[in-house]
């Protein structure tokens, strides 16, 4: 509406920042359907962004792997399940807003922790926000079942995801990969 009221009075530029803020909006929060891959135990990206890790880590006593994937500004922000479960738990953990592009971001950046009892074993995935994104939003909660690739939250603006797998899954991705959120094949249970 700034825009357009700013086009009536003749202060041009003020409307064309306005109509390409607005443009930069739309396209961020832009949410394009995916081809859900059907491929029996494979586990699908998250979110859309880069694979800046992959490490061995434990989940309390068992032993497994996560994939961190970060998101640049112009990437889709839509973050969908990586497996078909029920939502076991999620916990909202506050904290800071360091690059989400740092290692420490895992840990230490605002986040929405979510738990999953998937029928291979419990997996779990993590919405990291970065230095621009403050705010992570999850729309289901414990307790909903949820399908492979479906939506299930957003982070606003450049942001992380990371993915926790137990030591069964086999990774199919490496370091320096670019993943599409909901059709990326990054891991496959074993058969």
């Amino acid at each position: 509406m700034v825009g357009i009221a700013a086009w009536f009075v003749a202060w041009r530029a003020v409307a064309v920042a306005f109509f390409l803020l607005a443009a930069f909006v739309l396209y961020f929060f832009r949410d394009p359907d995916r081809e859900i891959p059907e491929e029996p135990g494979a586990v699908v990206s998250p979110a859309d962004g880069r694979v800046v890790a992959i490490v061995d880590e434990a989940l309390g006593s068992r032993a497994g792997k996560r994939i961190s994937i970060f998101l640049a500004i112009w990437n889709v922000h839509v973050n969908r399940a990586p497996y078909a479960g029920r939502i076991m738990r999620v916990d909202y953990r506050p904290g800071s807003f360091q690059m989400a592009m740092k290692e420490t971001a895992s840990a230490q950046n605002e986040q929405n922790v979510v738990l999953m009892d998937t029928g291979e074993g419990e997996l779990m995935f993590k919405q990291i926000a970065g230095l621009i994104a403050r705010r992570v939003v999850l729309w289901k909660k414990a307790g909903d079942n949820v399908g492979t690739g479906e939506r299930v939250g957003l982070v606003r603006f450049g942001s992380r995801v990371d993915l926790w797998l137990p030591r069964e899954a086999q990774i199919a991705v490496k370091i320096g990969d670019h993943v599409a959120g909901g059709s990326s094949i990054v891991a496959r249970f074993p058969k």
